[in-house]
């Protein structure tokens, strides 16, 4: 069974579709990156997952429980972590407390092991708690009752970079654990270092669904060249050469035909080097934003 399964969901705001008509799977014990600008609509998707909100067509199960069942769905809250962008809390409660009435509601038998990860200052108010603080106390209030599906939405936002790579890792043990993970982010490096899996959400829409690794080989290679003459791009760029950059003697470009091809075509130009890497997620997440045609008025909207 699919930790989380949607079916043509889509959810309206008068003139404003926040999702249309989505549907994928997230499979039991994988890293699921669900990804996005600001206002693509990933918010919207995961509070519709938690009963938070109601879709305006379509349905899902999460755990095995329906959306439109609420008891259902109440039964299944006690098998999942949730954390919000926007964290809730109290502001005059310390965070001792926080996590305190946490516990007698669920339960905190990982309370002291992620303690020792993130180490928010638990004896002072909420009010006085930075960014950072307040994300930490949030990821340890989500994790530590050992959930079986932890969904996150832009969990990294406000750690410094030694908490987000503790973060990284942690994610990468629960789900050799079994537990799988599905959070929304608009960090590109992140969703490439620990996903399975990613879909890509525009503006609405499901654009794609793939394991991170066919998606990076089906974008091309990045190419990196420089030629012992000052090149003219009209006599040197081909059919399978996509976002050429030229600056003098140099050039580089995205390569979507066979490298063989591409290293016998350089050498009858006399090349003094070439440098060929797959691409990085972020071009090709940039590939699904600027090809696209136009969206409809109906698809306009902040974030979401």
């Amino acid at each position: 069974m699919s930790a989380i399964e949607v079916v043509e969901l889509t959810k309206d705001y008068g003139d404003v579709r926040a999702n249309d008509d989505i549907s994928f799977n997230v499979e039991s014990g994988e890293i699921f990156g669900y990804l996005g600008p600001n206002g693509a609509g990933k918010t919207t998707t995961i509070k519709q997952l938690l009963g938070l909100l109601s879709p305006t067509s379509g349905t899902a199960k999460i755990l095995g429980a329906d959306i439109h069942n609420e008891k259902a769905l109440v039964d299944k809250k006690e098998s999942i972590g949730y954390l919000p962008d926007l964290l809730g809390f109290d502001e005059e409660v310390t965070g001792q407390k926080v996590l305190d009435y946490f516990a007698s509601i669920r339960s905190d038998e990982r309370r002291e092991e992620l303690l020792e990860s993130f180490d928010p200052p638990l004896d002072r108010p909420i009010r006085e708690y930075s960014r950072g603080n307040r994300r930490m106390l949030g990821l340890i209030q989500t994790l530590m009752h050992n959930p079986d599906l932890v969904i996150m939405d832009e969990p990294t936002v406000g750690l410094d970079p030694l908490k987000k790579d503790l973060l990284h890792k942690l994610l990468e043990s629960e789900r050799d654990r079994g537990t799988t993970v599905f959070f929304s982010s608009h960090v590109l490096s992140e969703v490439q270092r620990i996903c399975d899996r990613v879909g890509i959400l525009r503006d609405g829409d499901l654009v794609t669904i793939e394991d991170v690794n066919s998606l990076i080989k089906r974008g091309g290679k990045r190419v990196r060249t420089r030629l012992s003459k000052d090149l003219d791009l009209s006599d040197f760029v081909t059919d399978d050469m996509l976002n050429v950059e030229k600056v003098g003697n140099a050039a580089q470009f995205t390569y979507t035909g066979k490298v063989k091809d591409l290293l016998t075509y350089l050498d009858e130009l006399d090349v003094e080097d070439v440098n060929i890497t797959d691409p990085q997620l972020a071009e090709i997440f940039k590939h699904y934003y600027n090809d696209s045609k136009t969206k409809s008025a109906n698809k306009s909207g902040g974030d979401r």
